[in-house]
Order: structure tokens, then C-alpha cells, then sequence
């Protein structure tokens, strides 16, 4: 009997990386709900200090990335992403982690997101020690018109 073992792999990405983004981030983000930022948009809050970019590969390829924003002694994840063809592989989770740690590194106090009501990905945040601390009443507007919830979450790291 064979075993085969998937590896995560995290690296630092910049600018140039914004072509492995865009098609995860396309994939990744339903179009019903229109969150899916574009390449100018990236590129712009790429150029802001404090600001990363973390790619995750999975064996090899590219898989997904997450964008973080500090500021003071305060983060702010603002994008996490996985393909949706290699999700429940542990990459979101590690994505998450590593921008605990990248925070914990920096001593900063907390870090804050941002997720529609309905997207599953709230279970992740919670298991790993975020709290709803505020909502947003019909923030998001799908593209059929229906509108949901912003959740604001917080983790505590000092």
C-alpha cells in the first residue's frame, strides 16, 4: 500500500505575483456575489506600506494566497483565497497561521477581518480564535441584488 502526503508550502510573493492571484482569486470567490477584487485593485493596496502578500503552493503549484494590512500594532487580513479544486487540504489553514504568526512576529495586538454572512469560510476564523465583534447590515450586494451581512472579526494576539 502506497501513501501519498500533500505539501504546503508558503512563500513571500509581491507585485510580480499578481498574475498567480488573479485566476485563484476568480476561481475562488463566487461570481453571485461579486468580491472577487480585480488585478488594479490588488496592485493598488499592494503598493501601500505595511501591506503582504503569501502565496500558498501545493505540491509545487500554486493553490492560494492571503493579503494582510498592518498598521500600527493592528492587522487586517484583507483576502484569503483558495482554488476551489484543492480546498479541505489544510492551504486555508495555513494561510490563517501564518498571518497569526506573521502578527505574533511583530508584536502586533490584534488582527481584525471581514466576511460575508454566509461564507463558510466564518468556521475556519472561529477555530482559530476569531470572535464576531461588529456586523454591517446589507454591506454586500450580490449580483442579483440580494443583499448580506458584513461579519467583523477579532483575534486577540497579545
Amino acid at each position: 500500500m502506497s501513501t501519498t502526503f500533500t505539501q504546503v508550502t508558503l512563500r513571500g510573493g509581491g507585485i510580480d505575483d499578481l498574475a498567480i492571484v488573479e485566476p485563484i482569486m476568480q476561481a475562488a470567490f463566487d461570481p453571485r456575489y461579486g468580491e472577487a477584487w480585480t488585478r488594479s485593485q490588488c496592485a493598488g493596496v499592494m503598493a501601500m506600506p505595511g501591506v503582504a502578500l503569501t502565496i500558498a503552493e501545493l505540491d509545487g503549484r500554486p493553490a492560494g494566497f492571503a493579503i494582510t494590512r498592518t498598521i500600527m500594532d493592528e492587522a487586517e487580513l484583507l483576502l484569503l483565497a483558495v482554488d476551489p479544486a484543492r480546498r479541505r487540504r489544510g492551504i486555508g489553514r495555513a494561510l490563517l497561521r501564518a498571518a497569526i504568526a506573521d502578527g505574533e512576529a511583530k508584536h502586533i495586538a490584534k488582527i481584525h477581518l471581514e466576511v460575508r454572512s454566509n461564507n463558510g469560510a466564518i468556521a475556519l476564523y472561529q477555530q482559530a480564535g476569531f470572535v464576531k465583534i461588529g456586523e454591517r447590515r446589507d454591506y454586500y450586494r450580490g449580483n442579483n441584488g440580494k443583499l448580506f451581512d458584513a461579519h467583523t472579526f477579532m483575534r486577540m494576539l497579545r
